[in-house]
């Protein structure tokens, strides 16, 4: 490792953090372990580095997410007094909102299929997650100059659309990994030129920014399902200031929920409620119930999250009743990323109702929300939907019941590319141990099929 002067900026701000050494190298290394990484810092690594001495390989950019959870503000290598060297990547990048998003997505995306490690083992920024709560709505508009091109039309953005939803209902069927270089390509080559290019209409521009920010909102969903939040996060957040930027109503706090989801399945509540509840607000009233639907129920269980349970059972018994009073309203573009609203709608009830320790309501809605997509186009979905409602019904202590599930979770599994979906099938392996130790039929004929999965994968 390299030397240099004593670091007064990572000194000030390990002071700034209250945090002893021993307490930062231990955050230290549950942020690489987050990106899939192992360290062994300790107390002298960290005096070490306040010393002069520079992180080696990706630690740095571990120290500045530690760091910047602590502090609640998003810090980079130089904040740190660790200045990137010449040539070397901007760590930050995708963790801002600027005036352009394509400006940032077009080295996110170069980088991407270039496959630079940096984005990919990149953590989640909790400082990240608050920025669409402050951000400033308005954007500067583009230039006569950054209009280049041929001019669009409904014609194209009916093209996008088409073109994002066969790569989202490939996602469905064969899991993250699938298609996401292409995608990353479409966008890039295809989307973006005509993001720039001159519109016949108002109307054609702000729909060509929504379609581009559902394409780039599935990019970041390819990202997270491959287990890849750092990167996700980046995504969304672009995707988020393309929606803005669109105008279009609804889509912006769409995307805010996203981001509340994100920050519930990684244990890291903070700013979830806001952005869930934000999120709510810019649609409430403003869509059709369906769509309102989904936002309600994300809130539910941001308020389930945080203790509130009365609120959050209100929550989500106000997001069934819209379903029930849908009028056949059509449902946005944008709102349809994971399949019928009905079955998201029960998917994430079942999750507040996990969240709150009721097992069997828990069970029941993931039950309904498993028949409400069709298998065959979601089927990495349903089958997570499954797997979810399989632990429930163990946690009841109904084994026989719960394998059953299960074995119709794994049917679903076939041809899915997923971490997530991988990931399940291991949890489900330690889940059955002891029950396989005790001789139970059905969980040593399940261990044995997630056996044959797993070396398949």
């Amino acid at each position: 490792m390299a030397k240099r002067a004593p670091n007064s900026k990572l000194r000030e701000l390990v002071t700034e953090s209250g945090l002893t050494y021993a307490a930062l190298a231990k955050a230290v290394r549950a942020v690489a372990a987050e990106c899939g990484g192992t360290l062994r810092t300790n107390k002298s690594t960290v005096e070490h580095w306040i010393a002069g001495v520079i992180p080696a390989g990706d630690t740095g950019r571990y120290l500045a997410v530690a760091l910047s959870r602590r502090l609640g503000r998003l810090l980079t290598l130089d904040d740190l007094g660790l200045r990137p060297e010449e040539g070397q990547e901007d760590d930050s990048i995708g963790l801002g909102l600027g005036a352009d998003p394509l400006d940032t997505l077009l080295p996110m995306w170069r980088y991407e299929l270039d496959r630079r490690r940096f984005l990919s083992a990149s953590a989640y920024s909790v400082a990240a997650a608050a920025l669409p709560l402050s951000y400033v709505r308005e954007i500067a508009g583009r230039t006569a100059a950054a209009r280049t091109g041929r001019t669009v039309g409904m014609a194209e953005v009916a093209a996008v659309r088409d073109m994002v939803r066969v790569f989202s209902e490939m996602d469905e069927r064969h899991g993250g990994q699938h298609g996401r270089t292409a995608l990353i390509q479409y966008l890039r080559d295809d989307v973006a030129p005509l993001c720039r290019g001159r519109f016949h209409t108002e109307e054609a521009r702000r729909l060509m920014l929504s379609a581009a920010s559902r394409g780039v909102h599935l990019a970041g969903w390819k990202a997270y399902d491959v287990g890849q939040q750092g990167l996700a996060q980046r995504y969304y957040l672009q995707s988020y200031a393309l929606a803005v930027e669109s105008g279009v109503t609804g889509h912006d706090g769409f995307v805010m929920r996203t981001m509340a989801m994100q920050g519930l399945k990684l244990h890291r509540p903070e700013h979830c409620q806001g952005l869930a509840e934000t999120g709510l607000n810019l649609a409430k009233g403003k869509v059709d119930t369906q769509t309102e639907a989904l936002f309600r129920v994300v809130h539910a269980h941001t308020l389930a999250k945080a203790g509130h349970r009365k609120a959050a059972v209100a929550e989500a018994d106000q997001a069934r009743a819209l379903l029930a009073a849908d009028r056949g309203d059509e449902v946005p573009f944008w709102a349809l990323a994971w399949g019928p609203p009905t079955a998201s709608v029960h998917s994430r009830t079942a999750k507040v109702f996990e969240t709150l320790g009721d097992h069997r309501a828990a069970a029941e809605q993931y039950a309904r929300a498993a028949a409400s997509r069709p298998g065959d186009t979601y089927a990495r979905i349903v089958a997570l939907d499954l797997v979810a409602g399989a632990e429930m019904q163990l946690k009841r202590g109904s084994i026989e019941e719960a394998c059953a599930t299960w074995g119709r979770a794994m049917d679903h599994m076939d041809g899915v590319r997923s971490v997530r979906t991988r990931k399940a099938v291991t949890t489900m392996r330690a889940e059955l141990a002891r029950f396989r130790a005790r001789g139970v039929r059905c969980a040593g004929e399940l261990d044995q099929r997630a056996v044959d999965f797993l070396a398949g994968v």
